[in-house]
């Protein structure tokens, strides 16, 4: 290895002998004394370079220019001004690559950059520290997400990502070259994860990346996202939200330990103890109440999220009891109230974060709801024959990984939450 310790874990060391690796994230040269602030994943530390107390090659070898890439042998020092009260004193360096040309951002920070600038150069810009911080944040996410998952006796499992019908009965669906088929990039691994629950594995969860081509430019939207699943056999919509709040506050509470990168992020996070619920209806008529003009079955516009979540005062919150035809042809319609469906969303910060429901498992009312929707069946004939082989009730949802990030970490664009987003216009890096 070309370091014995990574540069959190050499602060500890004082007085030993330590290999560090990273780039140069700041230099001053002022003849005689030379300090480097070298950077890598867990932090930024301070070495110095003193002519007649390291050898001259050391000296020669420390005038770098800043992002060069270096391998640094030398002994710990205490010094309370240097950043986390240490330094390192070389006695070796060895320069692993060279920057060759301008550097098209700052990774330093010092200078910004418009954020398709950031994006066109994602590979610098991963190296500030403060967008670093944003990927810890959503890595702690989405392990807390299996952790609690499986605690809770969830098993992962990992449906296919090419499909022959849209998961959730719209166009809005890449088309892929396969062989003499038609098929789509799955836009939802929705039908899927029913099917492994109809199967008997009963409770089930993904992680998996889901495409939509919707022709959308917005802060909240990409084109590729990472879902994180759950679907429960033997279970109702109450059962569901139940686990959606329990896992919910699990992955906040585990993400508000990252003090550092969220201090980094000038944010925090505040986990309440429970997350309240209200039907669809109850909204419609806050929002109603305050000068809104919805009728009864209008979706919610992004700008009236956000007043929902300014009129309730909450971080975190249920919306469920949705009109049926606003919802996913798979949503249970009540069975005394068949105009409205036991489906639910969780909004977070006044952005909906997750949507689910009780599906149905009765092969005629889906076809129904199929046919309602302008759907034809015989699309679906594989997934509501399913349902003919003795199948029980469940329910599941979906969290957006990307816009729990967004939000946990107060980004206001949603592309900062994917390390190389996918848009209407941008398909590299």
């Amino acid at each position: 290895m070309m370091r014995t310790d990574y540069i959190n874990e050499a602060k500890g060391k004082v007085g030993e002998e330590v290999t560090v690796a990273g780039w140069v994230h700041e230099i001053r040269d002022i003849g005689k004394l030379i300090f480097i602030q070298l950077r890598d994943k867990t932090g930024i530390m301070q070495l110095i370079a003193k002519k007649g107390v390291v050898p001259d090659e050391v000296m020669e070898a420390a005038k770098r220019n800043k992002e060069d890439v270096i391998e640094v042998k030398g002994k710990i020092a205490e010094n309370k001004v240097a950043p986390g009260g240490v330094e390192l004193v070389p006695s070796k360096i060895e320069v692993l690559s060279k920057v060759e040309e301008k550097l098209p951002i700052d990774p330093t920070g010092v200078v910004e950059s418009d954020l398709d600038t950031r994006l066109n150069f994602r590979y610098l810009d991963l190296r500030k520290p403060e967008v670093g911080a944003v990927f810890k944040v959503k890595d702690a996410i989405i392990n807390e997400f299996r952790h609690k998952t499986r605690e809770m006796g969830f098993q992962e499992v990992h449906p296919t990502h090419i499909v022959a019908a849209a998961s959730e009965g719209g166009t809005e669906v890449f088309p892929v070259e396969y062989f003499e088929q038609k098929a789509f990039l799955a836009q939802s691994p929705q039908l899927y994860k029913q099917l492994a629950v109809v199967g008997g594995i009963d409770k089930v969860m993904i992680t998996s990346p889901v495409w939509r081509a919707e022709k959308h430019h917005t802060t909240t939207h990409l084109n590729e996202v990472i879902q994180m699943d759950i679907e429960m056999g033997f279970a109702d919509d109450n059962d569901a939200m139940d686990v959606l709040s329990e896992v919910t506050l699990a992955v906040l509470a585990k993400a508000a330990e990252l003090k550092e990168e969220l201090a980094l992020l000038k944010t925090e996070i505040n986990v309440p103890s429970e997350i309240k619920r209200y039907t669809y209806t109850e909204i419609v008529d806050k929002l109603n109440s305050e000068g809104e003009n919805l009728e009864w079955g209008d979706d919610f516009s992004k700008e009236q999220e956000k007043k929902i979540y300014e009129l309730l005062g909450e971080d975190l919150f249920i919306i469920h009891d949705w009109p049926t035809l606003s919802r996913a042809f798979y949503s249970m319609p009540r069975e005394d109230k068949p105009e409205v469906c036991k489906a639910f969303d969780l909004l977070y910060k006044g952005l909906e974060i997750s949507s689910g429901a009780q599906r149905i498992h009765i092969p005629e009312l889906l076809e129904e709801q199929l046919k309602a929707r302008d759907l034809d069946p015989a699309h679906f004939k594989f997934y509501v024959d399913a349902f003919r082989m003795g199948a029980p009730p469940h329910a599941g949802w979906s969290i957006g990984l990307e816009r729990i990030t967004m939000k946990a970490t107060d980004m206001p664009n949603i592309r900062e939450c994917m390390m190389f987003p996918r848009d209407r216009t941008r398909v590299h890096p």
